[in-house]
Formats: C-alpha cells, sequence, structure tokens
C-alpha cells in the first residue's frame, strides 16, 4: 500500500469513527418513502432485521396506515429462526395477520399471480456482503418479478458489515450457478443491497436483461470505510461480529467434511473435524433449536482451530490461509473437497490451487485480473464514499 493511499484510509477511519454512531438507514429516512406508499398495495420483502429502531418495519408501516397486502420472507424465515438450507412454508404473521409467503422453498421466486394484489415492493433486508449469503439472490428473483408485472421496487439500503474490502476469487456463470451465487462477482462484493440491485439491472444480469423500476433509499452518514456494528444478528448462527469477520472464509469449509462450529455457542469461529492434526482445542456440535437442528458431527467431538480472538480489526482481504491450513491438518478418510464447494468457490481453478500445494499468495494473484475488472463495474454502482481502489 503505497503512503498516498494510506493516508487517505487513516483520513475516512478518522472521519467515519464520530459518524458511525450516527448512521441512517435507508428504512429510518421515513419521509424519503412512506408518501409513496399511501393509498397503494404493499408488498414487503422482509425479515427479523427490517427494522426501524426497535420497532419492526411492517409494524411500522401498519402504524402509519400503509396497507401491506403480503410480506414474502427469505431463507431463515420471516422471524430468522429457521435453520440454514431448511425450507420455510407460507403462513401467517401472527401479531399482524398479514400473509407471509416464503422465497425459500419451493417457491424461490415469486409469482406474477402473488403480485396481482401489490402496487409496490419494498426490499429492506440486512446483508453481510458475501456472494453466497442468499439473501441478494432472493433479491434477484424479486427484481425479475417487477420487471415481468411492471411494479415498481423501493430498496431500503443498510450498510455493508464487510463492505471495506473486495476479495476473493470471481464466479464464473458458465461454470456454475446456483442460488448461493448467481452473478460473476467475487466472493466479497463490497456492495450494500442498494449497489447490489443497480448492478444486477445495469449489468443485465437478470433474465432477458429486464429493466425494473428500482429507486434507492439511501443511508446516511455512511461510507465504505466505516466499520458497521451489526445491531442484530442477520441469520442464527452470524451471531457476533467475529462470525460475519469471518463467514467468507470459514463458509468455504461447508464444502468440506470439516465443521465451522454449527451447533456450538460460536458458529463461523472455530474450525474443525474429528480426525485434525495436532490440535488441543475441542468442541462437540449439539442439536440447537432454530440455529442447528442436525449439524455436523452432532454429540462427536472435533479437533480444530479457535478462531474467536482471530485479529479481524484491520481485515482488508480474506484470510485464506485459514482454510488452507485446514486442509492440510485434515486426516479423515472421506475426500476434502465435495461439489457443493466449487458452488461456494465460483470455480474449479480454487479446488485445483489447493490439491495442487499453492500458496495463498499465489492463489490470491491469480484472482487479481478477475478483481480489476470488477472493481470496474462495481464503481459504476456505488452511492457511498469508497476506499476501495
Amino acid at each position: 500500500m503505497n503512503i498516498l493511499k494510506l493516508r487517505y484510509l487513516l483520513f475516512f477511519l478518522l472521519l467515519t469513527q464520530g459518524l458511525n454512531a450516527q448512521i441512517r438507514t435507508g428504512a429510518e429516512c421515513m419521509n424519503e418513502y412512506v408518501p409513496h406508499l399511501k393509498g397503494k398495495r404493499v408488498g414487503l420483502v422482509a425479515n427479523h432485521t427490517s427494522t426501524v429502531g426497535s420497532t419492526h418495519l411492517l409494524d411500522t408501516l401498519l402504524s402509519l396506515q400503509v396497507k401491506v397486502a403480503t410480506v414474502f420472507s427469505p431463507e431463515h424465515g420471516f422471524r430468522g429462526n429457521a435453520d440454514a438450507g431448511e425450507h420455510v412454508k407460507n403462513n401467517t404473521d401472527v401479531k399482524t395477520g398479514v400473509p407471509i409467503i416464503s422465497l425459500y422453498g419451493a417457491n424461490r421466486k415469486p409469482t406474477a399471480e402473488q403480485f396481482k394484489t401489490i402496487d409496490v415492493i419494498v426490499f429492506d433486508i440486512q446483508d453481510v456482503g458475501v456472494r453466497f449469503y442468499t439473501y441478494i439472490s432472493t433479491m434477484h428473483y424479486v427484481l425479475e418479478t417487477c420487471a415481468e408485472t411492471g411494479t415498481p421496487c423501493i430498496i431500503l439500503d443498510r450498510p455493508n458489515p464487510n463492505g471495506f474490502y473486495v476479495d476473493g476469487p470471481v464466479l464464473n456463470p458458465s461454470v456454475i450457478s446456483s442460488f448461493i451465487g448467481m452473478h460473476p462477482v467475487p466472493i466479497v462484493h463490497g456492495c450494500t443491497v442498494g449497489e447490489y440491485a443497480r448492478m444486477i439491472v445495469g449489468e443485465g444480469w437478470l433474465a432477458g436483461g429486464a429493466q425494473p423500476k428500482v429507486q434507492v433509499i439511501t443511508c446516511k452518514n455512511y461510507t465504505h470505510a466505516m466499520r458497521y456494528t451489526l445491531p442484530i444478528a442477520p441469520s442464527p448462527n452470524l451471531s457476533t461480529m467475529q462470525a460475519v469477520y469471518l463467514y467468507p472464509v470459514l463458509c468455504l469449509t461447508e464444502g468440506t467434511p470439516l465443521s465451522c462450529g454449527r451447533g456450538t455457542p460460536y458458529p463461523f469461529q472455530v474450525i474443525g473435524h474429528p480426525n485434525f492434526r495436532d490440535s488441543s482445542f475441542s468442541f462437540t456440535p449439539v442439536s440447537i433449536e432454530g440455529a442447528s437442528k442436525n449439524p455436523p458431527f452432532k454429540n462427536q467431538q472435533c479437533f480444530g482451530s479457535d478462531l474467536r480472538s482471530y485479529p479481524t480489526h484491520n481485515l482488508q482481504q480474506i484470510p485464506l490461509h485459514i482454510f488452507i491450513s485446514a486442509y492440510h491438518n485434515y486426516t479423515g478418510t472421506a475426500p476434502f473437497f465435495t461439489s457443493f464447494f466449487i458452488k461456494l468457490a465460483g470455480h474449479t481453478a480454487l479446488k485445483q490451487q489447493i490439491a495442487a500445494g499453492k500458496t495463498e499468495e499465489e492463489i490470491r494473484a491469480s484472482w487479481q485480473h478477475d478483481l480489476t475488472a470488477y472493481k470496474k463495474i462495481r464503481k459504476k454502482y456505488l452511492l457511498y464514499a469508497d476506499c476501495i481502489e
């Protein structure tokens, strides 16, 4: 890093430290969107993170006499208490009586029929800025249906807790495309959901290059240089900021025989296996309702690495060495890489490089061409001051 960039980053850090407590999310800027909802039938794409202060957005809108016709919920459900990957059924919100349609089950894309009683869609979900975190895939499909039905979409933006860097292999859609990776972006993409929606539409990534009408209600007093502490855990197993920061690397273990700590009090903060070389640290996953009913190695002692104190305060890239070390310390009999790993990585190269004994530096160097091209694309859609070259 050159001296000029270092000074620039220091300036931004000093500037934003005082503003961090003053950040206002898009949902809190109510005068910018509530007038557009009055007298209309509103569809709300939301979950437990969709709050205005301490009050849920659904309750807030209803108290203002906004007619919310339908709620659409993503992975983990409307109240955020379903396991990762667990199919969530349609139901009704007990508190308000508003019908809830699940977008994480048989129906991942809302249908035109489900939009017939809706005049406008409001999307408000806290993301973590990682390609395989499925909320952005849900947003993709919502935008496609908006385009097909002519329904405008208002996105209430929220800060990206991993928005201060861009890193990782860029997904190759010609090799693999799935609900955990739909777009040619790196693992850590450096966008808020509002910026990401602009990029999806602007780059023609929706089916047929569709162009829905999208309005982003921006955050106030936020920049990409900030470290934003999430007020609410975005999903059951990302319960701390340490887990949020380590998620880009530790989620890769879900494409291997390793455990990332599901079924423990510290998911995505440890890594291990019953057959792990030279480790004095151990943990035993158990069934936890609403987080990990059937975690890998349930009731079995796993040995591995405790990353709860791993230094993340100055993180500027994915700590890939953690994963490479785990690969070398694994002594189990099952193959290390599963087919799911390719979906997480976004192509086959990372698996091949690690198996071939490439160093972290060599692997990282292979990402740079695609990362440079991606950063040029990303720059076109930014809504907030940036600290990334």
